[in-house]
């Protein structure tokens, strides 16, 4: 992993794609970096760019959705301390200055489609994330309506753990739990109307609140390839899972080398690389109607 130094700034941890860097005693910046990960292991091949994507959907989102949230500056300018040129570059358009929040030790987690996890449950149970589902439902399949199923935020290494709602309530208290459950649910059905508008499908994504002064903020990424799962609606059919816009062909990369799925990742082949940077730009411009390069020049 690169040296996450930053002058002028109290570097606090890195997770699997962020650094994060204490501001002041009420901001945090939060720098999305070019690594990839499958399996919660980082691959030793970054993908260039994708941290920059990712900040500019997350910016596009946290702007179109009307909702309270952390977000403050996605311009370096705006930061309380001066950088120097070298860190402003590496920095520069893949940077959020942002409230500090207390955040909510669970993801909040909606699914609209019959994919991943939750279809391979409901093969075995005929629920997902033990809610019950109709019969005769096929892979792929839209729901019946969007369901909100939380998991527990797991530590660096570690899987996410689905529980139940009544889990997440006992731990929050009910009032909180709910009111994050109906705004969960508010803001799929806003990005999905979106989506679909632009040709695309949000089949699922996962959303991470926060709390400053009893209020509630939507924090940390928000929609972006890397949170939810984004399929091109002409590609889509119950059936079968369609392509992503995401990390799949690093994950089919990956699959196909025999990789134990333990430390350490293998590297990336150049092919790979070029064509997983092509999706997440790809979903950028689809989904906010602007070019990449625009975000890029600015």
């Amino acid at each position: 992993m690169a040296d996450p130094t930053v002058r002028g700034l109290t570097h606090l941890r890195s997770g699997k794609v962020r650094d994060l860097y204490e501001v002041d005693d009420d901001h945090l910046l939060l720098v999305a970096s070019d690594r990839v990960s499958t399996y919660d292991v980082v691959h030793p091949t970054p993908v260039p760019d994708k941290g920059r994507v990712l900040t500019a959907v997350s910016r596009f989102w946290f702007d179109r959705l009307d909702v309270d949230h952390h977000l403050v500056s996605t311009d370096l300018a705006d930061l309380p301390v001066e950088l120097d040129a070298a860190d402003a570059e590496r920095l520069a358009g893949r940077s959020m200055l942002c409230r500090k929040v207390d955040i909510v030790p669970f993801e909040c987690v909606v699914r609209g489609y019959l994919v991943g996890s939750g279809w391979r449950e409901y093969q075995r149970d005929g629920t997902v994330c033990g809610i019950a589902l109709p019969d005769g439902l096929v892979e792929a399949d839209r729901l019946p309506e969007p369901i909100f199923t939380p998991a527990t935020k797991a530590e660096q290494g570690e899987h996410d753990e689905n529980v139940s709602f009544e889990v997440m309530s006992n731990a929050l208290g009910g009032e909180l739990a709910s009111q994050l459950r109906e705004l969960s649910l508010s803001l799929y059905a806003a990005a999905a109307a979106h989506a679909t508008a632009r040709g695309i499908i949000l089949a699922d994504t996962k959303f991470e609140f926060g709390l400053r002064n009893d209020q509630v903020l939507l924090a940390d990424e928000v929609l972006t390839s890397d949170s939810s799962r984004y399929w091109p609606a002409d590609g889509w059919a119950p059936g079968a899972t369609p392509p992503s816009f995401d990390k799949q062909y690093v994950r089919d990369f990956a699959t196909s080398t025999g990789w134990d799925k333990q430390p350490p990742a293998p590297e990336l082949p150049d092919e790979v690389v070029t064509a997983t940077r092509a999706r997440y730009i790809e979903a950028y411009e689809r989904l906010t109607g602007a070019l990449f390069d625009d975000w890029l020049a600015r």
